[in-house]
């Protein structure tokens, strides 16, 4: 490997970038790059990536391990918190250069990225950085024979180096959701984007040198999974515990990497979101949060629903709205700012997608509307978009009703009764999340007691705090983030026991 004064990963006229590794605060080459970043929208290469074998691995590891017996571990938590502000400050400085590279690497619409991504990527380091400040613990008074009695506190000590395995869809924001709070307890982390976008976690890595943050507590190394970078970092003997967020299978094979060694594992995998709309809904809010839902990043988000519940007597009034909303969508350059629903992720992708709505036709679904690819104009002709689908007819033992699919698709079927709907919302093996639309707020309550998810929204979707905690149940997860939540991750609790 050697070093280089690499610049942030930029798209150059008559010169492709690379993008590096950046250890120990600086940016590391491999010998060459490894493989190619392509714009979703174009099909256009957008950089040359690095890719870390297990020797640079190691040194990430190596010097996380390090940055923990340096400064970083002697800091108090006011010190860290004052850090990760400037780090939060330091991403809406370059507010643009974070949107620019978030959109080439993922072709998701600029309206997006700059109001979801790039805003949450800041924000999570604010909320962190507020959040170890008002932490608490436990403290116990107890008896004692002689009857001096004895005080017990708990106080909360970094695990160690963290391994941080990032999905694709929400780059910024759900791998800042992980550093930020594994920096605020003293952890130190390495960091394993996703192949399909590794600009913005290199371009982090300048922020974190002019925040202040020394040499080593953030690491980050490029690569693919299995047999690659993130097979290297999961299964390293020197990480102290794995988050992730990504696909079942994935989390399982890390899962199994994390056994050995007995390490800790946060994961939050697929879902097949469902929906329940009620006929006593407010219909108009109903629709605009369901188009939401399905149709958001162009179905590539783990909290979308594909599952759509209709109570029978607004189902056909449901279903056509439903086509009508989507069909306003607008599909191009994602630079647009009209342009609200961008392409999936990569060529592979779609033949997933495509395969589904393949399956579904067999299946003999009712396509209401799309189904297919559409014909673009150059160069969004050469990217990686994909109609906006929506189908009835199905029954539940359909495989596009039972798997994650992970594209702008749902499936609107029709029920008579709580009882029913409740029913087919649990029988699934993903529990993430639900929406509840009605304005029978007992009927909410009742529902959300009895939904077998993480997360249920009545009336809204994707409406988050912050400190609330962020997790799914079933084959859709382990643990919870968020808040004290993540708190509970990254830290050990250490019991003193005080004779008085």
């Amino acid at each position: 490997m050697t070093s280089a004064a690499l610049a942030a990963p930029t798209v150059h006229t008559g010169k492709t970038a690379e993008v590096a590794h950046f250890i120990d605060g600086r940016a590391v080459s491999s010998a060459k790059p490894s493989f190619e970043n392509r714009n979703p929208a174009t099909g256009e290469v957008v950089s040359l990536v690095h890719e870390a074998d297990a020797a640079l691995v190691d040194d990430a590891v190596q010097a996380a391990r390090r940055a923990l017996k340096g400064p970083w571990g002697k800091m108090s938590d006011q010190e860290r918190s004052a850090i990760l502000r400037k780090v939060a400050d330091g991403i809406t400085r370059r507010f643009d250069e974070f949107v620019r590279a978030e959109v080439l690497d993922t072709g998701k619409p600029v309206s997006l990225a700059s109001h979801l991504d790039i805003p949450r990527g800041a924000a999570n380091f604010n909320v962190f950085a507020d959040q170890i400040l008002t932490a608490s613990t436990e403290t116990f008074r107890m008896a004692t024979p002689d009857g001096a009695g004895a005080l017990n506190y708990a106080i909360r000590v970094p695990r160690g180096v963290i391994a941080v395995v990032c999905p694709w869809n929400l780059p910024l924001l759900l791998m800042t959701w992980k550093v930020a709070p594994a920096l605020a307890c003293g952890n130190t982390v390495v960091v394993k984007p996703s192949e399909e976008t590794p600009t913005t976690a290199a371009l982090l890595g300048q922020i974190m040198n002019e925040a202040g943050i020394p040499p080593g507590v953030y690491n980050v190394v490029q690569g693919l999974g299995p047999n690659s970078t993130g097979e290297f970092l999961t299964r390293h003997p020197e990480v102290d515990g794995i988050t992730f967020t990504g696909e079942t299978r994935t989390g399982e094979a890390i899962m199994a990497a994390a056994s050995k060694g007995v390490r800790p594992v946060s994961l939050e995998l697929g879902g097949k979101n469902a929906a329940m709309v009620f006929a006593d809904c407010d219909l108009d809010k109903a629709i605009e949060g369901t188009m939401r839902s399905v149709f958001a990043n162009c179905g590539q988000v783990c909290l979308g629903t594909e599952r759509v519940y209709v109570e029978r007597p607004i189902f056909d009034s449901f279903v056509e709205r439903l086509k009508s909303a989507a069909q306003g969508l607008k599909m191009g350059d994602p630079f647009d700012k009209t342009t609200n629903l961008g392409p999936l992720i990569s060529a592979e992708h779609r033949n997933k997608v495509m395969s589904y709505y393949e399956r579904a036709k067999a299946e003999g679904a009712r396509i209401v509307l799309g189904g297919g690819i559409p014909k673009l104009a150059a160069p969004q002709s050469g990217g990686y978009f994909i109609e906006p689908t929506i189908w009835t007819g199905l029954p539940e033992t359909s495989t596009v009703v039972r798997e994650e699919i992970f594209g702008p698709c749902c499936h609107i079927t029709p029920f008579d009764s709580e009882d029913e709907v409740a029913d087919r919302v649990n029988d699934s093996p993903y529990g993430l999340a639900t929406a509840i639309w009605t304005n029978n707020l007992t009927r909410a309550h009742r529902l959300s007691a009895r939904i077998d998810v993480g997360i249920v929204w009545v009336n809204s979707w994707f409406l988050r705090d912050l400190r609330t905690p962020f997790g799914g149940s079933k084959q859709s997860g382990v643990g919870r983030e968020g808040g004290v939540h993540s708190m509970e991750f990254y830290t050990e609790l250490r019991n003193v026991c005080v004779k008085l």
